[in-house]
């Protein structure tokens, strides 16, 4: 058995506007999320990743390909596994003069679960203290928190998140990248739908890119991120130390007052320097971002895009 929570292989969607205008806004996307930790679905605005999450929770027709969930094919089967999912697609309606607590007290009755996973799921979100102040007085990243809370009830194996921190001040944003990294080391599988490389970096251990509704990349975020190996080296006599590395065949370089130096291990930047008497006072790996590495992928591509014939009316499947 697969131990791929999601899995999809060729997947397409195609939009025909009501003037017959076709939109690619998925274009043949293969999509493998491990199970365990937190999964990054990373992409510009409009680059399919809502409708790729819509199509996986049966609220949009494919057009082709194939989706599984826990192994198991959808939308056909997806009344056996759609109790193992937690997502938060849309903003969820909550009754603005009830409390948090309360909120959430209605929404387990009505879904079966017991009482005791209320508080269970206040304390996972961190709402301690202000579960008994009504939701309208809530601020976005508490409504968001709240809107999480809802979904842990059910206890999900599986919590699809599509942009949780949009709208968020940088409290609010801190506050549900914590809340993410905690559910993924208590064993839920995330899957973080989001722009924002950079605050993804910091809660993902794997992560799937995509522009224009098509694979770019996808892998352990250590994996996407080994696009060969730069090191920043401090030395007393950098002008030195530039001539040595020069003579050796390597291609050093001055960024930002800092010597550069790309190099498959550290010990080759090591050995020439020192057999000159030159010596490190620093020698540090650079790592890229995410944000970076994207901005590598989509090169001169018109991100958002799919390159068909788009449509501003509304578009049905």
């Amino acid at each position: 058995m697969s131990d791929l929570v999601i899995e999809t292989t060729g997947l397409r969607k195609v939009f025909t506007s009501l003037r017959g205008e076709r939109r690619v806004a998925v274009q043949g996307l293969d999509l493998a999320v491990p199970a365990g930790g937190v999964h990054g679905f990373l992409g510009p605005n409009g680059s399919g990743k809502t409708t790729t999450i819509r199509m996986l929770l049966g609220l949009a027709r494919p057009t082709s390909g194939t989706m599984r969930l826990f192994g198991e094919p959808v939308p056909d089967h997806l009344p056996q596994v759609i109790g193992r999912v937690g997502a938060v697609v849309e903003s969820p309606k909550f009754s603005p003069n009830f409390s948090g607590r309360r909120n959430l007290q209605l929404l387990a009755a009505v879904i079966g679960a017991p009482a005791e996973r209320v508080e269970e799921a206040i304390e996972t979100v961190k709402l301690g203290g202000r579960e008994n102040d009504r939701y309208k007085a809530y601020s976005l990243g508490m409504k968001q928190r709240l809107a999480i809370a809802a979904t842990l009830l059910k206890q999900p194996d599986l919590l699809i998140l599509d942009e949780p921190t949009n709208g968020l001040d940088p409290a609010g944003i801190r506050e549900i990248r914590e809340t993410i990294r905690d559910l993924g080391a208590s064993g839920v599988t995330v899957l973080l739908s989001s722009h924002i490389l950079a605050e993804v970096q910091q809660v993902c251990t794997s992560a799937t890119i995509i522009g224009n509704g098509r694979l770019l990349a996808s892998g352990t975020v250590d994996e996407l991120l080994e696009v060969g190996t730069s090191y920043r080296v401090k030395v007393p006599d950098p002008a030195a130390a530039t001539a040595l590395l020069v003579a050796a065949g390597f291609a050093p370089a001055t960024i930002d007052g800092e010597l550069h130096v790309d190099a498959e291990t550290p010990g080759e930047i090591t050995r020439v320097l020192g057999e000159a008497g030159v010596w490190l006072t620093e020698l540090a790996p650079l790592r890229a971002d995410l944000e970076s590495y994207f901005l590598q992928l989509t090169e001169g591509e018109q991100l958002g895009g799919d390159g068909h014939p788009g449509t501003s009316g509304e578009a049905v499947a």
